[in-house]
């Protein structure tokens, strides 16, 4: 460890960390050959008193899903039956353990936490991941999600991570974790190890040009002396030599390139074979070699060369010798080593990786071989491998001798890819495929793809405009994926709202209402035609239209592909028609079964939708909680989003520049996309805010801006009520009227408690005398009939400000002193605040609620609640997707924080937090 003092000690304090219940991550970033490799050798001596796991990513597996999870778990794997029944399930599958439903990657990574974490319980738990860069995607982003919550989530595992990846080769999926970026040696050290290398001497000028190559590079460093001659080492390059125009990478594999070349050719094939194989298995690389008739002396030459060791696994010396033993072998060389690989691994036991060998050994097309691959992209979905599944279609596709089958496996590749996240590589394969024979069907469907790409990465504007085309071409050839991509259609315009550009959300209602019906109708098809009529005749001809069709939704009989295209677009429906039953019932069944399917892409939407319905019903810790999801989730499933359910908490909470901020980037980054949703949703979250705060001017503004699109359905709905607040007072009646009057027709048609309750509520301010007070009565009566407790304490807090403005100061306190509570119990500062400046007004001495005594996090906090209500300490881990070990952790937290010995104890305290003046 020459020259590595600093990092080695930045290793023991990881390691010294864990032993003491700690937890940490470190990336170690560098180039080949720099030295990572050596660092997680010693980091796995350091922790020799811990338990170590251990993962290297190999290039040829890259797209066997899970496999590198796999092999970091396998010590574990007697563990799993203590894991939550869900986590259990997930892991299970994963690995291929167990026959189910595709695994949600979510829950996958939650399930990993927490089987380290029961582990940790026993000795700390050292995890050491080399070449990350070639892990399977599955794998990377389960172990991605894990570091992030050891470095972000306050929990105590004993835990400890060391990942190594080559700079610029997949270190995105590790960017902004904590790390280590390895430069060369310094120039005493570089000189030593130069030496150490070399036996004899040598002419100094020869020294100093190596050591000006190598860069402090220390693999360059031991073996670049081994690639020139003596005469070399002496006088110098030969005339011939164009080594110095080629990268230091370039001249190392050169290097192994050269040894390689000296070696016997059965040992040089059966390196190839080795290379080849992915899993380390020395007994079947034997069996390939006898099939290729290679004799069990081959191996000495190459491990006498030090390129290769043969024990109880394969090890190379170093990743790169893997990498040009393979490419240097000739076409045919590879073929054959991946023929009896195929011949001598056991289709019962690992049908994926013979398939995935016999495809690299086909010499041509073979149908056989493509149907082979297109089995083992189903068994790879069954485990929730998308990237898998991609590339086994993909390869298929290549193998396919018909041309139309050829087509059809590309863009069932591509639709895989694109749920996966891959939505680049899903974008060349259409590139690809468009080029090819495709009938009007097929063409139609490559523009639905590549719409939904442009859906998934947030181009809305781009989208729209292939989904109208497509629906359009589709309608004569496939009635039902012609009103799929209808379905799309509205997706994007809703997105793109009035920053779309081609068809109107209008437009694309009247080509609906053409569309014939299909012989099957189906739930999708009945609500997208309620909103066909929303937006050709108006909310009061669809209302009913669209409670039918969202009742439809509110059953367990919906199939996944049902639940994770529609129910989302049903929630949004049942919150524009103000039913928060339907709300909370559909949006609770969408994130389950979201979740149960494996559908990342679908997840953060779906969670987002699950945070708006905690903000309404002024649970801000559970929201905090699902905006914490929301992230992991959005970073598992590697998709851009507008951060809707942290722009929503952050305006309920009131802080005034933290929000701002938050608000100005992603109105930004919404605009530059072409988001019009997310532009209005800012606008609105930024009247929310500015009317908690009382600077009424600046929300009339923005309330103006969020309400002036129809098309932003729910999001327009929310302003109209922000702008009467803000209008009422700033001196604009008029604006106040027209904006009640437009929420007059939402209450008529809709008639639910909440509807009617924010129209009384809207309309009472803009009323004096008996017709203001009796307005909001029915505010407070009927919106404390529904669950969304922070539209009952805003009737509150205005019907109290009118009460103080008219006088009526004691009754007004009681109005005042109730809000107050409710913003205060709930965390929306800014409304509690002005709840307070009132009771003040009012000549009542009201003290800060005892924040301190909330010192509880928001974590503590919902624990806290959960074990109140009598919840266990694992009944609480897996609600939350925490280790019981973290519970129990945050538990002694909350007794020390609320001064209590006992759990009965917790209600009362708990209580009261929520009523201390």
């Amino acid at each position: 460890m020459r020259g590595r003092r600093d990092e080695c000690e930045e290793l023991d304090r990881l390691v010294a960390a864990a032993r003491l219940g700690g937890r940490g991550v470190l990336v170690l970033r560098g180039a080949p050959g720099i030295g990572k490799s050596a660092l997680l050798e010693y980091v796995a001596s350091a922790a020799g008193d811990c338990r170590t796991l251990h993962v290297a990513g190999i290039e040829s597996q890259m797209e066997l899903a899970f496999s590198g999870l796999h092999e970091l778990c396998e010590p574990l794997l007697s563990l799993l039956d203590r894991l939550p029944e869900p986590q259990e399930e997930a892991l299970s599958t994963a690995f291929g353990l167990r026959e189910g439903t595709p695994p949600d990657q979510f829950l996958v990574g939650l399930a990993l936490s927490t089987l380290l974490s029961n582990s940790a319980g026993e000795s700390p738990v050292v995890c050491i991941v080399d070449d990350a860069q070639w892990l399977d995607q599955a794998s990377v982003r389960a172990l991605a999600f894990l570091a992030r919550r050891l470095t972000t989530q306050p929990i105590a595992e004993s835990v400890a991570m060391v990942v190594a990846v080559r700079s610029g080769e997949g270190a995105g999926s590790w960017a902004d974790l904590p790390g280590l970026r390895l430069q060369g040696l310094a120039e005493p050290d570089a000189r030593a190890l130069l030496e150490s290398a070399v036996s004899g001497r040598f002419d100094a000028r020869v020294r100093d040009r190596i050591l000006a190559e190598a860069h402090g590079n220390p693999l360059a460093l031991l073996e670049l002396p081994r690639w020139f001659t003596s005469a070399e080492l002496s006088f110098g390059p030969g005339p011939d030599s164009t080594t110095r125009s080629r990268s230091l990478t370039s001249r190392m594999e050169d290097g192994f390139r050269r040894q390689l070349a000296l070696l016997p050719q059965q040992s040089r094939l059966l390196l190839v074979a080795a290379a080849a194989e992915p899993l380390g298995d020395v007994r079947l690389l034997w069996r390939a070699a006898g099939l290729l008739g290679i004799n069990v002396d081959a191996a000495r030459p190459a491990e006498r060369a030090g390129l290769i060791e043969l024990r109880e696994t394969v090890r190379f010396r170093h990743p790169l010798v893997r990498s040009v033993a393979y490419r240097s072998a000739t076409k045919s060389e590879r073929q054959a080593a991946h023929r009896a690989l195929a011949e001598g691994t056991d289709p019962a036991t690992d049908p994926d990786r013979q398939a995935w060998h016999r495809a690299s050994a086909a010499q041509g097309p073979d149908e056989v071989v493509a149907a082979q691959l297109e089995h083992s992209a189903d068994r790879a979905l069954a485990q929730g491998g998308l990237a898998a599944a991609a590339a086994f279609l993909e390869r298929s596709a290549v193998l396919t001798p018909d041309a139309e089958d050829r087509v059809q496996r590309r863009l069932n590749a591509a639709q895989v890819m694109m749920h996966a996240g891959a939505l680049d590589a899903a974008s060349q394969l259409l590139t690809v495929t468009e080029h090819g024979p495709l009938d009007e069907l097929q063409r139609a469907r490559l523009d639905v793809l590549r719409a939904q790409i442009g859906l998934a990465s947030n181009e809305g504007r781009d989208a729209l405009p292939l989904l109208v085309n497509a629906a359009r071409r589709l309608a004569p050839l496939d009635e039902e994926l012609a009103l799929d991509s209808y379905v799309d259609a509205f997706t994007a315009a809703w997105f793109a709202g009035h920053l779309a550009t081609g068809p109107s959300a209008m437009e694309v209602a009247l080509m609906v209402r053409d569309a014939p019906k299909p012989s099957l109708p189906r739930r999708g098809d009945d609500l997208l035609r309620a909103l066909a009529v929303l937006f050709g005749d108006g909310y009061r001809t669809a209302a009913p239209l669209l409670r039918t069709a969202i009742k439809a939704f509110d059953t367990d009989d919906l199939s996944v592909s049902e639940a994770v295209r529609l129910l989302w677009l049903a929630t949004v429906v049942a919150i524009d028609l103000r039913d928060g039953t339907a709300w909370d019932r559909l949006v609770v069944r969408h994130l389950r079964i979201v979740r149960d399917s494996g559908a990342v892409s679908a997840l953060p939407l779906a969670l987002n939708s699950r945070v708006f319905l905690a903000l309404f019903s002024g649970d801000l810790t559970k929201a905090k909680a699902l905006v914490h999801e929301v992230e992991s989730a959005t970073e598992l499933a590697q998709i851009r989003m507008t951060p809707y359910g942290a722009i929503g908490l952050a305006a309920f909470e009131g802080r005034d520049d933290p929000t701002t901020r938050l608000l100005a980037s992603a109105r930004h980054d919404a605009a530059a996309r072409g988001e019009g949703l997310g532009v209005a949703l800012t606008d609105w979250a930024n009247a929310l805010l500015c009317n908690g705060q009382g600077r009424y001017a600046a929300a009339l503004e923005s309330a103006r801006e969020a309400a002036a699109h129809p098309e932003e359905m729910v999001v327009r709905s929310w302003s109209l009520v922000e702008f009467v607040e803000a209008a009422v007072r700033t001196a604009d009646p008029a604006g106040a009227a027209a904006a009640v009057g437009q929420l007059a027709e939402v209450a008529e048609a809709s008639g639910t408690d909440w509807a009617v309750g924010i129209l009384a509520r809207s309309e009472a301010q803009l009323h004096d005398g008996p017709r203001g007070e009796e307005l909001y009565r029915e505010a407070i009566d009927r919106l404390g009939r529904t669950n969304l407790h922070v539209e009952s304490a805003r009737a509150r807090l205005l019907y109290g400000e009118w009460l103080r403005r008219a006088g009526r100061r004691l009754e007004a306190r009681e109005q005042l002193r109730r809000a107050f509570d409710a913003f205060t119990a709930m965390g929306m500062e800014a409304f509690a605040t002005r709840a307070r400046h009132e009771l003040s007004a009012t000549g009542e001495t009201v003290r800060r609620q005892a924040m301190e005594a909330q010192e509880l996090t928001a974590q503590e906090l919902h624990i806290a609640r959960l074990a109140a209500d009598g919840l266990t300490n694992a009944e609480i881990a897996a609600e939350l997707f925490l280790s019981p070990r973290t519970v129990e952790w945050h538990i002694r937290k909350v007794f020390t924080k609320l001064r209590v010995t006992a759990r009965r104890q917790l209600a009362d305290a708990l209580r009261a937090i929520s009523t201390s003046p």
